[in-house]
């Protein structure tokens, strides 16, 4: 992330120059609330819009109240605790007008397939009948893939939050002055400071401190699976930057609360503030930017400042044995990975650490200072609470040939066991490094589900979609993914529940712990037990932190009148503990991996973990919220984002042939849940036949004219029938789940870049770990962008590099394209010769040749490099691709048509 000094955008100095204040600026005032007190208002031009008034209407024409009680009475509820007991959210169906044609298309289509099927075996006359055999079977695959993808869509659900009932029912103060809502530990996750870069790590960070939750109630855990002094130092950077951004967002209310975004996103027109005086805010806005500006350059030195801060000592002799340590601010040797690497201190080898950055706040609020004195900035904090949550860095124990580290599912585990013993929050949530929060309001929208008087206590997780910046506004390699995120996801929310996505979740930590929910304890007569053998065999051999897993099971870490608690600990026990659990012995013999915490062996830990908790019978729910809860950065060049899928895809097949196979595994699981399941395992396996098809052009190529099927032209009827009813049956999927008709074009297009591209290569990778048991290695995606001379932020997107699972693509194009400018040529050199159904077919041969290079227009369009910045340099260069083809079949065909028939 290395946008512009200043920009037109959020704060950004209208005059172009960073520390020339607003001058005018555009507020934005919520009225005392901010922007939790109702609809926000833009003032632009004099004007006021309400915010996503649009798409609120949008969706009030497609979606339906379900009919519910606003509460249930205490007979209503097994614990019979309390009076009424308000709803903390509502669902919301899709109108019959919508639902049921979508439901009968659904049925229509699968009559037309079989019709189908039964025709081409009964018309099995074909030129070639093994090829015939295999696009039988792959129309058959297709079907099949297509069923099991619509199926689980039959009955989608959208719940919305109730973020007023939450602050009624659970946002009261205890007698000893902390917050009822439970506690929540948050996750963040990364290995690589080039790839990841720091400064999005860190404002992710800055993000969850100044989140709306209460201070005392949520920690954020920094996992640094590289056990680099860059991420350590900039954490503490990170820590005492806080101290004036935390109270910042809290007087003012201020959305985003990643201050990158906050103000640099040229999205953002007008800053926002909460009541009190517009100079006020537009004070303390300039202070805050300035000081965050110093802290961005002090964070993108810090690579050269270790550097030549350790060229220093060990130039003084200071490491001793003529080893090159890397040394930290304080004159120690970092005990972590070097920049020089040596034996014990490399990437992958070197000693558990771990560091509280900031204390957990006690509950009574801080004021800050009335003088304004917060890292020397004139900023009046004398009537907002100035403390911070609790800040933990963590760098597990890393030895390059005793033990498998499990990537990021093994680093979760092990925050899962760091913050048992600091925090023990009953709930937790991972993100991406790259990923913040973008609407502050997203951990209580994320309790009125768990809290909820329903099914809050049997649901596991509350997956948000995946929302990003900075992708080009024609998203041209469908990072967006809103036909998934919005479509299949909302969909199973009438089922168990969404998949869990790898970040943006909230988990119940008992859930995690393998425990077993609520209603399927009742099921069995157990009303007491939690299903969880709380043993040193199954979560390893430390003490306390089983005494902190009964606990959690007993629901008592967050109550402040609980019996059972951990034996008090002095900074030494404690630190050995931590240090215990962090060991890379830990795990020896125990449950880790398979039955507790995230699934190890898997490159797609996070859907593997879901089904586990799914299959145990838990339900889970897919909350979207306005503006969206939390963004991330994605790969726009199409190398990286074809590994990202492609890594996506192996793990999937990995989980195919796996004792997770959905279709196989036991457990209380939905039926259509398993269907959902079965499908995104198996759905790389559709390449296969994709490439296929992608490469039947080819009998342009030939002297005559030869057919997969016969009668060719009731079979391209047939095939341009059953193509068009996905297209109409997605036109109410787009009505329904609120995207456009772009986002589900871009979808078919990289459905059909993958398909050619990373599934295949998923397919060989999984066939070579069957054969030889070898696992596939993946590299982390790269999220940096490529600096570009003249500024362009999405200059990624025009950087081409060429990497070998694009070869498959590149063949299917080329054939394509050819076979177009081969079959225009033998139009000209057969002109009076062919038979009017010769020509019927060629034009039919045609159209499905175009449909495979509109659907290749991505990668297309990638090839050109940074000549693609323009498209439509592809309307006159394709045109020239096929004439000139054509123009060298005429003049081969004449040369040679003597000694070669073609």
């Amino acid at each position: 992330m290395s946008p512009p000094a200043a920009t037109g955008g959020a704060g950004g100095a209208r005059d172009g120059h960073a520390n020339s204040g607003l001058g005018e600026p555009l507020l934005r005032n919520g009225g005392g609330g901010g922007v939790h007190s109702g609809a926000a208002v833009t003032v632009a031009n004099g004007v006021a819009e309400p915010a996503a008034e649009k798409k609120r209407s949008a969706e009030d024409r497609y979606w339906v109240d379900i009919d519910q009680p606003e509460a249930l009475e205490p007979a209503d509820v097994e614990s019979g605790r309390g009076g009424r007991r308000p709803l903390l959210f509502r669902n919301k169906k899709v109108k019959r007008s919508i639902l049921y044609p979508y439901r009968f298309l659904i049925f229509a289509r699968l009559i037309a397939i079989i019709i189908f099927f039964i025709w081409r075996v009964k018309n099995n006359i074909a030129d070639i009948q093994w090829l015939w055999a295999v696009s039988v079977a792959g129309d058959v695959w297709f079907g099949f893939s297509w069923l099991l993808n619509m199926l689980p869509r039959l009955n989608p659900i959208k719940s919305i939050p109730n973020l007023a009932a939450l602050k009624r029912q659970h946002d009261r103060p205890r007698p000893d002055g902390s917050s009822s809502l439970p506690g929540v530990d948050v996750f963040i996750n990364t290995a690589n400071p080039v790839d990841e870069p720091i400064l999005c790590t860190m404002n992710s960070v800055l993000s969850i401190l100044a989140t709306d939750y209460p201070v005392e109630k949520h920690a954020c855990y920094l996992s640094d699976d590289g056990g680099a002094l860059v991420h350590y130092e900039a954490l503490e950077e990170t820590a005492m930057f806080a101290a004036l951004w935390v109270p910042f967002c809290r007087k003012h209310c201020v959305e985003p609360r990643a201050p990158e975004r906050y103000f640099y996103d040229e999205l953002l027109r007008a800053p926002t503030y909460a009541g009190g005086s517009p100079e006020d805010f537009v004070e303390d806005h300039r202070c805050v930017r300035r000081e965050y500006e110093e802290y961005r350059a002090r964070i993108g030195m810090l690579f050269d400042t270790v550097r030549r801060r350790s060229d220093a000592y060990n130039a003084a002799g200071k490491s001793g044995g003529g080893a090159k340590a890397t040394w930290m601010a304080d004159g120690t040797q970092w005990p972590g990975a070097w920049i020089d690497p040596t034996e014990n201190h490399m990437k992958g080898h070197y000693a558990p650490i771990i560091k509280v950055m900031l204390e957990k706040p006690g509950h009574t609020p801080q004021l800050g200072q009335s003088n304004g004195v917060v890292n020397s900035c004139p900023i009046d904090l004398s009537a907002t609470d100035s403390r911070l949550p609790m800040l933990v860095y963590v760098a597990r124990e890393k030895h390059p040939t005793s033990y498998d580290h499990q990537k990021k599912a093994g680093a979760m585990n092990v925050q899962l066991r760091v913050s048992a013993l600091l925090s023990n929050a009953p709930f937790i949530i991972n993100f991406d490094c790259d990923h913040y929060i973008n609407n502050s309001g997203a951990f209580r929208a994320a309790m009125c589900f768990m809290l909820d008087p329903r099914e809050g206590e049997d649901t596991a997780f509350v997956q948000f979609p995946q929302r990003f910046d900075d992708v080009d506004p024609e998203d041209r390699y469908c990072n967006h993914n809103r036909v998934f995120f919005d479509g299949t996801m909302l969909a199973l929310n009438g089922l168990q529940g969404p998949s869990y996505l790898g970040t943006g979740c909230m988990f119940r930590r008992t859930a995690l712990y393998g425990g077993k929910p609520p209603h399927r304890r009742r099921a069995a007569g157990n009303h007491d037990g939690s299903g969880i053998a709380v043993d040193a065999s199954v979560f390893g051999n430390s003490t306390p932190f089983l005494e902190s897993v009964r606990l959690a099971v007993a629901g008592e870490q967050d109550r402040p009148d609980a019996v059972a608690r951990p034996r008090p600990l002095d900074d030494e026990s404690i630190t050995a503990e931590l240090l215990n659990v962090m060991a890379i012995a830990y795990e020896a013999g125990t449950s880790w991996g398979r039955g507790i915490g995230w699934v190890y062996n898997i490159a797609t830990e996070d859907v593997a973990t879901g089904f586990r908790v799914h299959r145990q019978g838990w339900f889970s729910r897919h909350c979207t919220l306005e503006p969206a809860a939390f963004r991330g950065t994605a790969p726009i060049n199409l190398a990286e984002r074809l590994l990202q899928i492609m890594r996506w895809s192996g793990g999937s097949l990995e989980m195919f042939f796996s004792h997770n196979n959905p279709f196989l595994a036991g457990g209380w699981l939905h039926p259509l849940q398993r269907v959902a399941y079965l499908n995104m395992t198996i759905y790389p396996v559709t390449s296969v036949f994709t490439v296929v098809y992608g490469l039947c052009p080819v009998m342009w190529l030939f002297p005559e004219e030869f057919y997969i099927q016969r009668p060719f032209t009731r079979y391209v009827v047939y095939l341009i029938l059953v193509i068009l009813m996905i297209h109409v049956i997605g036109a109410f999927e787009i009505k329904w789940a609120g995207i456009t008709w772009t986002d589900w074009w871009r979808n078919e297009q990289f459905f059909m870049v993958g398909a050619t591209s990373a599934y295949p290569t998923a397919v060989l990778y999984i066939v070579i770990k069957l054969v030889t048991g070898k696992g596939i290695r993946f590299r982390i995606t790269s999220k940096q962008a490529v600096a570009d001379g003249d500024g362009d932020k999405f200059a990624d997107l025009y950087v081409f590099r060429w990497v070998p699972l694009l070869i498959p693509t590149t063949v299917v194009f080329a054939a394509n394209v050819g076979a177009i400018g081969v079959a225009l040529g033998k139009v000209i050199v057969f002109n009076g010769v062919w038979r009017s159904y010769q020509v019927r077919h060629a034009a039919l041969g045609l159209l499905f040749n175009v449909w495979i290079v509109a659907l290749l227009y991505p990668f297309a369009l990638a090839v050109l490099g940074r000549r693609g910045k323009r498209p439509a340099v592809l309307l006159v260069l394709l045109p020239v691709a096929f004439l000139v083809v054509a123009l060298a079949y005429i003049i081969l065909h004449s040369l040679l048509m003597n000694f070669i028939p073609f």
